[in-house]
């Protein structure tokens, strides 16, 4: 290549233009790796520029798994760690191969730079690394003060030396934190070893629980002080607060008299104090004054307990927690404490009602012993151990502390809870009182009246769901303590019947109430009918037909019931059926049950709203019927159904002929069905060819008149039959096949049928969806 340029000169213009390709070259790059960087982020947000030849194989480089913070963190956690496991290798096996002079000067020296290094450290702005040095620093500064426990004063008591240890350390970290504000490890340190100072120095000049009580009292009060200031303090001032009153009430609980609860009874009512004027300072600390006004109420109540039976001692710390709820009505308290203590008065009340509810509900459960022999008219001795007039009196007071409570508060929940335990008091306080018993039935029927009776009118639906739930729950106990003679029996269901009647009577109640006590007017009905058979001394099976009355009467009845009618005809249903099953001990009755409960579904069936009642009178008139053939020994019933199959067929006919749109169940279902149905039972019980023969041939006529005509009835019943027939006659054939062939055939076969099944399954269920539309088509 000829030029103009000298040499020189020319190797000098192509070294220039290669670096200016150079550098232009490196600029592209990093611009293309932005780009890259930017269309490849989620937000869209620019990347951060890496000048540089992008790395090959892809425009980003590969992904990191920890974050420079995380790994950096981790590397100063891991060499905070391994330098104090060296300090304490150190101190305890390394310590005594040195002398006096060679200790000191190592542990000064060491501890020197390690507190004094984070200064260095945060003049550079490496914070992270600093706090690392200062723990170990706070940890050196431990261990100074265990090698001078251990060279310098080896015989002075321990306890005592670690409190005072615990409250220099305290205040030398505390300093320390101070100058150096940067470093969050120091304070709270200084905060956690301030928490051993008091409770150490207790044990060591006078060991015991109750002055131990008292240091985590007195730390608890410090650390509440410091918490109006450091928010983090408030963490130790609840665990020190909460372990001195545990303290307190464990002492007040073994006291075995008053003057020994005195003690443990001034540590919680410190503690009270403590909480309240917590919860006084801090508005947040609601929790605070709930905890004081608990330990107020476990200390004066612990004071009276050696003195009174549990039962009692259960209500006295009720009375005392009822001026806690008082506390909402207050306007000159702060809200953190009317809320504190309100919620511990409630907490009280509802652990004492919930026990007296315990107790009164294990008298009630006592009734359940009049199951082993009704009608033995025993008497229950008394239980020496049974609470008494306390479990009443707590519940009727907890009651109207809830009450009081739902009035202020303008709140439904807590007069639930009043209707409860209103309703359990009064129930069970004539029990308890040992009260006899023609008034314990009397003053529980009125109790249970009175629930029913605020079911049906009061207009909140929380307060009527629990009064209507207590008038169950008294009306079962009563009627099940009612047992236990035969007077009180129709006396107490005969009332019982005549309320809950009433209550259904109520047109202004709502419906659901005056339902379920319909319902229960029904079985009352059905209980007192019963019972009076039992009194009569019939055989069972005769008890059926008084108790037939009762569908017949809501039968009767029907419209007049008005919104109650469903209910009630439901509940005589299950009285019908439970009139059936007692008569099932002898057929005749059993034929006569079933014809009189044919009557009554007739008889409802005549009312255009229940024509389905229709087809029950008819099973009910056809079991009658089959019930007294077999009572009879007959072993052809086709003699004495076909003369009611014909007819029932010719009807249907005309039927179908006036109204073409009837369906052909209703014009030849029940024709049918009478003969058919127990002819396929009597020929399961033949061992003749003859009857299956009949019936099978009888059975394929009907199924081809069905399809002929295009009515389902036929086909099906007669289909049904007929394969019915079909497998009674091959049954004995089947059962000598597969007796003969190897046990191993019929699995194999099986799973080939699986096999076909499921390699044809879509076909199989198109065609069954086409089968099904016919048989839907047809009339």
């Amino acid at each position: 290549m000829n030029t103009p340029l000298p040499p020189a000169e020319e190797l000098a213009l192509i070294d220039r233009e290669l670096a200016q390709l150079d550098a232009r070259r490196l600029y592209l790059l990093g611009r293309r790796d932005w780009l890259l960087r930017l269309l490849l982020q989620p937000g869209g947000a620019p990347a951060p520029v890496r000048w540089g030849q992008a790395a090959p194989g892809g425009p980003a480089g590969p992904s990191k798994e920890a974050s420079a913070p995380s790994a950096q963190n981790v590397l100063l956690t891991l060499g905070a760690v391994l330098l104090a496991v060296a300090a304490l290798a150190f101190t305890l096996v390394s310590w005594g191969s040195m002398g006096i002079a060679g200790r000191s000067a190592v542990l000064a020296a060491v501890t020197a730079a390690a507190l004094g290094t984070p200064v260095l450290l945060l003049r550079r702005g490496l914070r992270s690394t600093a706090e690392s040095v200062a723990a170990v620093g706070l940890l050196l500064t431990v261990l100074d003060a265990y090698a001078l426990y251990a060279v310098g004063v080896p015989d002075a008591n321990g306890t005592g030396y670690a409190a005072g240890a615990a409250a220099v350390l305290a205040a030398a970290w505390a300093g320390y934190g101070s100058g150096l504000r940067k470093l969050r490890i120091p304070l709270p340190a200084a905060v956690l070893a301030a928490q051993f100072a008091l409770p150490l120095a207790a044990l060591a000049a006078r060991p015991g629980p109750q002055a131990l009580g008292w240091a985590l009292l007195a730390t608890a009060a410090l650390d509440a002080a410091l918490a109006l200031r450091v928010r983090a303090a408030a963490v130790p001032a609840a665990v020190t607060g909460a372990g001195a009153l545990l303290i307190g009430v464990a002492q007040s609980w073994s006291a075995g008299s008053a003057a020994q609860a005195l003690a443990p009874a001034a540590l919680l009512l410190a503690g009270a104090v403590l909480g309240v004027a917590a919860a006084w300072r801090e508005p947040r600390a609601s929790a605070a004054a709930l905890t004081g006004a608990l330990a107020a109420v476990a200390g004066l109540g612990g004071v009276a307990r050696p003195a009174l039976e549990p039962a009692w001692t259960v209500l006295v710390h009720l009375l005392l927690a009822l001026p806690l709820l008082a506390a909402v009505r207050v306007p000159a308290l702060p809200a953190a404490v009317r809320r504190g203590s309100a919620r511990a008065g409630a907490a009280v009340a509802s652990l004492a009602a919930l026990w007296a509810g315990a107790a009164a509900a294990a008298t009630l459960a006592a009734r359940l012993r009049v199951l082993g022999e009704v009608w033995a008219a025993t008497t229950l001795e008394p239980d020496p151990y049974a609470p008494g007039a306390a479990a009443a009196l707590t519940l009727l007071i907890a009651a109207g502390a809830a009450w009081w409570l739902a009035r202020a508060l303008s709140r439904p929940e807590p007069m639930v809870v009043a209707v409860a335990s209103a309703w359990a008091g009064l129930f069970t306080a004539p029990v308890l009182l040992g009260f006899p018993v023609a008034a314990v039935f009397a003053a529980q029927l009125a109790v249970t009246g009175a629930a029913g009776v605020l079911a049906l009118r009061t207009p909140a639906r929380g307060t009527r769901i629990a009064a209507a739930g207590c008038a169950l729950a008294g009306a079962g106990s009563a009627s099940l303590g009612a047992l236990d003679g035969r007077a009180a029996t129709f006396a107490v269901w005969g009332l019982l019947g005549a309320g809950c009647t009433a209550a259904a009577a109520y047109g202004a109640a709502p419906r659901p109430v005056r339902s379920g006590a319909a319902v229960c007017a029904v079985g009352y009905a059905t209980g007192v009918l019963v019972a009076a058979g039992a009194v009569s001394d019939l055989a069972v099976a005769w008890w059926a037909l008084p108790v037939l009355t009762v569908p017949a009467l809501a039968a009767a009845l029907g419209p007049r019931l008005g919104g109650v009618r469903l209910p009630v005809e439901i509940a005589a249903a299950v009285s019908g059926v439970l009139a059936v099953g007692l008569s099932a001990g002898r057929a005749g009755t059993l034929a006569l049950a079933l014809a009189l409960a044919g009557v009554v579904c007739a008889g409802a069936a005549v009312r255009p709203d229940r024509r389905v009642l229709g087809w029950a009178a008819g099973a009910l008139f056809a079991a009658a019927t089959w019930v007294r053939l077999a009572e009879a020994g007959v072993s052809a019933p086709e003699a004495y159904t076909l003369p009611v199959t014909v007819p029932a067929l010719v009807v249907g006919l005309l039927r179908r002929r006036r109204d073409p749109g009837a369906s052909s169940w209703t014009a030849y279902g029940p024709g049918l069905a009478a003969t058919l149905v127990p002819s396929l039972l009597a020929a399961w019980g033949d061992a003749g060819w003859l009857r299956p023969l009949l019936l099978g041939a009888a059975s394929l006529v009907v199924t081809l008149l069905g399809a002929r005509r295009r009515l389902q009835a036929p086909l099906l019943l007669g289909g049904g039959v007929l394969a019915a027939v079909a497998v009674h006659e091959l049954a004995p054939y089947v059962v000598q096949v597969a007796g003969a062939l190897p046990r191993w055939v019929p699995p194999a076969l099986a799973g080939l049928l699986l096999l076909a099944v499921g390699a044809t399954y879509e076909r199989r269920l198109r065609d069954a969806r086409r089968l099904r539309a016919a048989i839907g088509r047809l009339r």
